[in-house]
């Protein structure tokens, strides 16, 4: 991970673990901000903002402008076909990553949380292609806005099976900070594994269903 992404992972965490103490504000103009508010995206600085609907309604997810407006929708996808040789090969570190496009840098990007915040995979992603062939509905992920959230943990850590989703970017940089807040020593601790399961049932409950044979 560059210099310049791991400081603007680290301000993203930042963002979080001092907003949740605080009133939240609009970042655009200052009205004060309900729990569930809108997010906004700096694409070139990977930021998130806080905004409230009538700020946040002046961008679109397409928009040429400095922000874009992150989307609600969270999407499990029931079926979806990643062999465990293909997930290999994307030489992720852990069990668990995201996925966007970055507008910006003209290709996917694969991030995987850690205690220390959001680390980048460097490698190439040559496999990508062909798990959008296999998964067409990644052809939909709007660049910048909205990622592939994959979760790998297994049976060892309660999950049943892997799981899919296609959902907000902040969902994910939410889960980078749950998981940097709750660490402790080597292994993270019992809270933390407690946190990722809460987590992901609550992923789940809210979601809607693509099914694919």
């Amino acid at each position: 991970m560059t210099g310049g992404a791991l400081a603007d992972s680290f301000s993203l965490l930042r963002q979080f673990a001092g907003k949740r103490r605080s009133t939240e504000r609009c970042e655009l103009c200052g009205l004060e901000l309900t729990a569930d508010h809108a997010h906004l995206v700096d694409p070139k600085a990977r930021k998130l903002a806080c905004a409230c609907d009538a700020c946040a309604i002046l961008f679109s997810s397409r928009s040429g402008a400095q922000y874009r407006r992150v989307p609600r929708e969270i999407t499990y996808l029931a079926g979806f076909r990643l062999t465990d040789a293909e997930w290999e090969s994307l030489m992720i570190p852990i069990n668990m990553a995201f996925f966007f496009e970055s507008s910006v840098e003209q290709k996917v990007i694969a991030l995987y949380p850690s205690p220390a915040g959001a680390t980048e995979s460097q490698l190439p992603l040559d496999t990508w292609s062909g798990i959008v062939a296999e998964n067409p509905v990644l052809a939909r992920i709007e660049p910048d806005v909205e990622a592939l959230l994959v979760n790998r943990l297994g049976p060892t850590r309660g999950y049943s099976a892997a799981e899919y989703y296609l959902l907000p970017i902040d969902e994910c940089y939410k889960l980078v900070w749950l998981i940097r807040s709750h660490w402790k020593g080597l292994s993270g601790g019992a809270d933390v594994w407690k946190q990722l399961e809460s987590f992901f049932a609550e992923l789940k409950e809210r979601s809607g269903v693509v099914r694919y044979a």
